[in-house]
């Protein structure tokens, strides 16, 4: 699949695809040729809707992640093979809509006390005070951080799109206390990676997953934590501070203000509020009657 696999990176890569994306189509596509011992050009429709249904059955997917192995084959043959490909022979799951896990402010400050290092306290401060997502932290870059104008630049975030996002002072004197911590002060790279983190490269996202879900371990929370959970947190909590909900889908990086309400997920706050709302004005109504 070698010749197939260079064709395929080279289109992905002219669409200026992320590295994110790339890395998950080729996987798929790789994935989908080893399923069947065979060059993935010799395959058919047939054979993808007996894959799709492996992936349900067999390997349990979600809805969401057989639809992205669909859209990484749909890619392959449209793009690099120039085949057709038949929506109705085929068709894409639909996809679940799952609300998002929101801990407490408590919560997320058990989380981060928790972390194994002080480096993985840094990064899960960052996540959770930021709203950033796992990528684009492991690609922050030190001059990204503007303390005079107390913002953090994220720059080829999803979508290729740069934002600044939010710079506490509680946050900027974290990471003046992370750069002093450091053996050996990188010359680009925010957080950079192997065992000492001294490398010329960045840390990757595993390290970000596996920083979550130690500290979640450790402070004994029950819910289901991973590094997005912190960005949901950041969403909700900036709600009920009285952020309206433009101020978070630009802090968020979202292209549709749907995709932002997803995040902002009702907490007992919020429906206490609520209630209390309905109350004045049920009671107003009364009154007027």
């Amino acid at each position: 699949m070698t010749h197939l696999r260079k064709m395929m990176l080279e289109e992905l890569q002219r669409r200026n695809y992320a590295e994110t994306t790339i890395d998950s189509y080729i996987r798929a596509v790789e994935d989908f040729s080893r399923y069947f011992n065979s060059s993935p050009d010799r395959l058919g429709p047939r054979h993808i809707r007996e894959y799709q249904a492996a992936l349900f059955q067999k390997r349990k997917f979600s809805p969401n992640t057989v639809a992205q192995h669909l859209a990484a084959l749909r890619f392959f043959y449209v793009k690099t093979l120039k085949k057709a490909w038949s929506i109705t022979e085929t068709p894409y799951p639909k996809k679940a809509v799952h609300l998002p896990t929101i801990l407490s402010q408590e919560e997320v400050a058990r989380l981060i006390d928790a972390a194994l290092t002080p480096y993985h306290r840094t990064l899960l401060m960052t996540l959770y005070a930021t709203g950033v997502r796992r990528a684009e932290l492991t690609h922050l870059k030190i001059s990204d951080v503007d303390s005079q104008r107390m913002v953090i630049h994220v720059q080829g975030g999803k979508g290729r799109k740069d934002r600044d996002v939010l710079l506490s002072p509680k946050l900027l004197d974290e990471l003046k206390r992370h750069w002093r911590r450091l053996r050996r002060k990188p010359s680009a790279w925010l957080f950079p990676g192997n065992r000492w983190h001294t490398g010329d490269r960045p840390i990757t996202t595993k390290v970000v997953w596996d920083a979550c879900k130690e500290a979640a371990q450790r402070a004994g929370l029950q819910k289901e934590v991973h590094p997005h959970t912190l960005r949901h947190c950041f969403a909700t909590h900036l709600l009920e501070a009285g952020a309206d909900l433009r101020t978070i889908q630009t802090l968020l990086g979202h292209s549709d203000l749907e995709e932002t309400t997803l995040y902002c997920v009702p907490t007992v706050d919020m429906r206490s509020r609520c209630a209390k709302l309905l109350i004045v004005n049920a009671r107003a109504l009364l009154d007027s009657a």
